[in-house]
């Protein structure tokens, strides 16, 4: 990259330095570890828990192996975007890219920035639309676990979501009052926290029922079809949720540039990228397959608020309250990115 610098134009290099160089210096803080909490946050969502279902849909090959493989990509990718953050070196490069959009532009261009920009944020706003749903969906189920236990499994407990979508809204414009990534640690590390209770719940679950049925279910072929068009769509709707489990990269810069220096910013997000892929993926491998073995072609979309577990129903609640108070966390590592561009 060190030949990079000579193909700029001058204008458009001095432009870039002086960016840099007239702006306030800024404070980072950052650790592998506040990293790997951020990066957490926004990687493992409540998506871990329907990862079963995907299982269901390809199998026992085919699921696991497809996991794999996307968390190798998305350690390839990361570890490409990573060197971008500082230019013309990688390492002690005096211009910072401080933002994915940054990067963009300043190595693709505007008329890409632009292009880019638009997917980006459709993406942004379609996370925080997720997120919002999802919430509400585990205080609902919540309540219908409470119902469950008081009036019995066949019970007709229905309950609305739109007072809670309006509720975790409240609380979002309330603690969107952080101003950035650098003050977030402490919420970061609050909702990677609640997400690895509830995976190991989830976890947990599927393993204490595996052993009540006695036997391992599932087949290496995965659920059956009534045609081959309707399997295939499964499979790729399978795919797409696997995949959209993993990737960060839209959020990795500004991650990285909460990083103190020495050591190399690049060097710690990739350790710390690297840890957080292990360790989601291992929750993903655990969740998938024993929610799979669990049910096998019966295999609910989600194992929390899908009901593949009544009891302890006060288990289920405290999972599902995690789910939320994760999300909360969540939608502000992803949604910072969109108050910083308004």
């Amino acid at each position: 990259m060190g030949d990079r610098t000579e193909e700029l134009p001058l204008p458009l290099l001095g432009s870039f330095h002086s960016a840099n160089e007239s702006e306030e210096p800024l404070k980072r803080t950052g650790t592998i570890w506040t990293a790997t909490a951020h990066v957490i946050t926004g990687v493992i969502g409540a998506g871990v828990l329907s990862l079963a279902w995907s299982i269901a849909q390809l199998g026992w090959i085919a699921g696991p192996l497809c996991m794999i493989f996307f968390a190798a990509i998305t350690i390839v990718s990361t570890y490409l975007l990573c060197d971008c953050y500082r230019f013309p070196d990688p390492e002690h490069g005096p211009i910072r890219n401080r933002s994915y959009m940054e990067a963009v532009k300043f190595y693709l261009g505007e008329k890409s920035q632009v292009v880019c920009g638009i997917f980006a944020e459709e993406s942004l706003y379609g996370c925080g639309i997720a997120y919002t749903i999802t919430s509400a969906g585990s205080i609902r189920a919540i309540q219908r676990s409470n119902c469950y236990h008081r009036e019995g499994h066949k019970a007709s407990c229905e309950y609305g979501d739109a007072i809670y979508m309006l509720l975790f809204g409240a609380v979002q414009i309330l603690v969107s009052q952080i101003p950035d990534f650098h003050n977030m640690e402490w919420l970061s590390v609050i909702a990677a926290i609640m997400s690895f209770t509830y995976s190991f719940i989830g976890f947990g679950l599927g393993v204490a029922q595996v052993i009540e049925n006695g036997t391992i279910k599932g087949s290496i072929a995965g659920v059956s079809a009534a045609t081959t068009a309707n399997k295939l769509w499964l499979a790729f709707e399978a795919l797409g949720d696997i995949a959209f489990a993993y990737p960060y990269s839209i959020i990795l810069l500004e991650i990285q540039d909460t990083l103190k220096s020495p050591p190399p910013e690049n060097k710690t997000m990739k350790k710390a990228s690297m840890i957080s892929i292990f360790i989601t993926t291992f929750f993903y491998l655990c969740c998938g397959c024993f929610g799979y073995a669990a049910f096998g072609n019966n295999t609910p979309g989600n194992l929390l608020t899908g009901f593949g577990f009544f009891e302890p129903y006060w288990l289920v609640d405290l999972a599902n309250a995690c789910v939320v108070l994760h999300l909360v966390g969540g939608y502000q590592i992803f949604s910072c990115v969109l108050f910083a561009d308004i």
